[in-house]
């Protein structure tokens, strides 16, 4: 339990050994102000709704208490009661809650914003010193110690300096202009040698590829870095002004488009907000439905570590264990003999599936009942699902207490909310939003609100043309065109149909669980395609230049390391094919990227290489043994993407010359075992004997800590020359 501190807020001019000597406290928002996970919302808080398994607070707590943070303040607002409810049962709070970390809720029913919320804090007077601001929402594993100390460095020098946002590279896609967590490109100028924001947008005009950054901030920094390239991570370190600068001024709602745009246009004031990048650990925000996912084939795949599933534990949460390729499974699961459970899938307690079901890239909640020859892939299935026999459920969301009867087919991209009813045979087409409560018109609406967005408002359901059988038969339609949502009866859905692909919104995929579809991603290639009748290679290297260079400026633009980025940004791309993204579509979006950094197919092929490496490492276990068959597994798997890059010699001593590189430096697990996977990369015909003996002989005159490998793979490059002497000397026999 922290420290009792006399109401008030600290001020810059307090003692800074005082200030340092306040415990370190966090307000995290329990409410996200925004609709974009209803219809499930309006029966249950985002902040508890389940990720992996797990409420996506307890994610949050868990992080802010290893952290250091001594009292946390959750702020409750929409569904308050279910919120306090839960940090009781899962023992953060109530005696006996014996944590070093004091968690105490906050409540209030009449913020409809992030502002609203700190001026209620403000008012309170309950934050004493510099503070974390964090959302329930919010995953990581950083150590907030560097971050923090510069902070407080900071704040030593220039009272003035009231804020510092965590930022980590995410590079959206050339093809979406989105990142991989689905949110939309920021574009920030940050100052390079002391780390202040400059400029902050995000809702950048990705069309015209430019930006419109106010003169005087050209005038005064003679050098900034202009960044498209990274994520917001929603981690804020603060200093008790903040608060009652939401205070001071009532417009501010929105944490950035208001509050940080707003200090950064202020010339009067003068306060400064700073950003500090983190690059090995990991931090995210589950903003959308794409980024529910991601983040979670993110845990599943332990990029979260320690904040992954066998390691994790709250109040009533059964214990995981984890098996081979990344599969977790609780210790009361009933699978049958001939049921299938693919790579990187969790299986809840109590849970039965059936013969011949196949289960992949999945997540299935507690005391959930799968048939026979249940089809499920790269979905969400939350607690007490029944699911009969013969249904498919594809890159879908299905709440607690959903029922699926015999032959339902439920299509990439639907939320299914709780307790929904779907007939035998029934088709639920694909982006179909379906819940028991009417979407709320206009006027109505639940707690959880956003505050004057006006893309994002309530807005009447569209109608719903009809259902599809899986049997050849109609289903019942609504009759009642007028109706803002349609409601089928029981051999259809038991529901009011939100939304679907073929009448709501167009853009529907662009913040979906499913992947992008293919013929979307055919269509945003050929708008940038290099065989367009206007435009060659050159000229699109130039249009994804132009936004960078300004003849007319003086900026300099500070670039980083542009094939580390790359390689970066197909991994994450390689990760979405994990997920059951198909490999066309990979190949369409690897070209699209190195075409946007100008890089050659050999840079391909090492971070195609570099990709799948790591996928292997990520699904073995902890002995080499293991490591070996998920290696040879990987390798198989991925065989034809790794081709389409090595189609010379050159391209082939890329991956050898990768791998090296891994076992040297950035996964080593792979050093010991490089001998007995390199005659394996040979046999599969990923890299040739030229190859191999080519490497062999640019490394004679290495220094001797090159030739580490070399050496290690000695007997097989010998077999390979005797191999060559006897080809030759039978060519000359003959």
């Amino acid at each position: 339990m922290s420290q009792k501190k006399s109401r008030g807020g600290a001020s810059a001019g307090d003692d800074a050994d005082e200030l340092s000597r306040s415990p370190l406290q966090a307000v995290l928002l329990a409410d996200s102000f925004t609709l974009k996970f209803r219809p499930i919302t309006l029966e249950r808080p985002k902040v508890l709704l389940p990720l992996v398994n797990v409420p996506m607070i307890d994610y949050t707590l868990s992080w802010l208490e290893t952290s250091g943070v001594e009292e946390v303040f959750v702020f409750c607002c929409a569904h308050a009661q279910q919120v306090k409810e839960h940090l009781e049962d899962a023992g953060w709070t109530g005696k006996p809650a014996a944590r070093e970390m004091a968690v105490k809720t906050v409540e209030s029913h009449d913020a409809i914003s992030a502002g609203d919320a700190l001026r209620v804090m403000y008012g309170r007077g309950i934050i004493n010193g510099d503070f974390i601001l964090i959302s329930g929402d919010t995953i990581s594993n950083m150590s907030l110690k560097d971050a923090l100390q510069e902070h407080k460095d900071r704040r030593k020098k220039d009272p003035l300096a009231v804020m510092t946002m965590i930022i980590k590279q995410s590079k959206p896609s050339v093809l979406t202009q989105q990142t991989r967590l689905g949110n939309d490109e920021i574009v920030m100028a940050i100052a390079p040698e002391t780390k202040e924001l400059l400029y902050y947008e995000d809702r950048a005009d990705a069309s015209h590829l430019c930006v419109t950054i106010d003169k005087d901030i050209l005038a005064s920094n003679p050098t900034l870095q202009l960044h498209n390239n990274m994520e917001d991570c929603y981690i804020d370190i603060c200093s008790p002004e903040v608060l009652s600068l939401f205070t001071d001024n009532f417009d501010y709602q929105h944490l950035r488009r208001h509050f940080v745009k707003g200090l950064l246009v202020d010339d009067i004031m003068g306060y400064k907000i700073y950003t500090h990048e983190i690059r090995s650990s990991y931090a995210a925000r589950v903003d959308n439905f794409r980024s529910y996912d991601t983040v979670s084939k993110d845990i599943i795949q332990r990029w979260t570590y320690p904040m992954v599933p066998d390691v994790l534990s709250f109040g009533n949460c059964h214990e995981m264990k984890l098996h081979r390729q990344g599969i977790y499974k609780a210790a009361d699961v009933t699978l049958s003999h001939s049921a299938q459970i693919g790579a990187n899938s969790v299986i809840g307690n109590g849970t039965n599936i059936g013969e011949q079901s196949k289960i992949s890239n999945s997540v299935i909640g507690e005391g959930c009942s799968i048939g026979k020859n249940v089809l499920i892939h790269g979905s969400y299935i939350w607690d007490n699902v029944i699911i009969e026999d013969g249904c498919k459920v594809s890159n879908s969301l299905v709440c607690d207490d959903v029922y699926l009867r015999a032959g339902a087919v439920v299509e990439p991209g639907c939320i299914l909310s709780f307790k929904i009813k779907v007939g035998k045979n029934v088709i639920v087409p694909a982006y179909s939003k379906v819940s028991l409560l009417e979407k709320p018109s206009n006027e109505d609406s639940d707690e959880e609100l956003e505050y004057a967005d006006t893309n994002s408002g309530v807005t009447d359901s569209p109608p719903f043309s009809s259902m599809r059988s899986n049997a050849d038969h109609p289903t019942v339609e609504s009759e009642d065109e007028d109706l803002g949502a349609s409601e089928t009866g029981t051999s259809g859905v038991l529901g009011y149909i939100w939304a679907s692909g073929d009448t709501g919104t167009q853009e529907e995929w662009r913040q979906s669980i499913a992947p992008i579809p293919k013929e979307k991603l055919q269509e945003l290639q050929h708008a940038i395609s290099v065989d367009d009748v206007d435009g060659s290679e050159e000229d699109l290297n130039n249009r994804l230049r132009e936004a960078d260079h300004d003849n007319d400026s003086e900026i300099s633009v500070v670039e980083d390391d542009d094939y580390t980025k790359f390689e970066k940004e197909v991994e994450e791309t390689f990760q979405r094919a994990l997920d059951g993204v198909h490999q066309d579509n990979l190949i369409l979006e690897i070209n699209a990227l190195r075409l946007s950094y100008s890089l050659q197919h050999a840079d391909c092929a090492g971070a195609v290489f570099y990709s799948i490496m790591r996928s292997a490492l990520v699904a073995a276990q902890s002995t080499n043994e293991s490591l070996l068959k998920a290696t040879a597994d990987a390798l198989t798997k991925w065989r034809d993407l790794l081709r389409n890059y090595t189609k010379t010699v050159d391209e082939e001593m890329e991956i050898l010359l990768k791998f090296e590189e891994m076992c040297q430096d950035i996964t080593k697990e792979f050093s010991a075992l490089f001998s007995k996977i390199l005659p394996y990369l040979y046999d599969k015909e990923l890299v040739s004997e030229d190859a191999i003996l080519r490497w062999a002989e640019e490394k004679a005159n290495a220094d001797e800590s090159d030739k580490v490998f070399v050496k290690q793979s000695d007997a097989f490059i010998q077999w390979l020359k005797e191999a060559e002497e006897e080809e030759e000397d039978e060519d000359e026999e003959e």
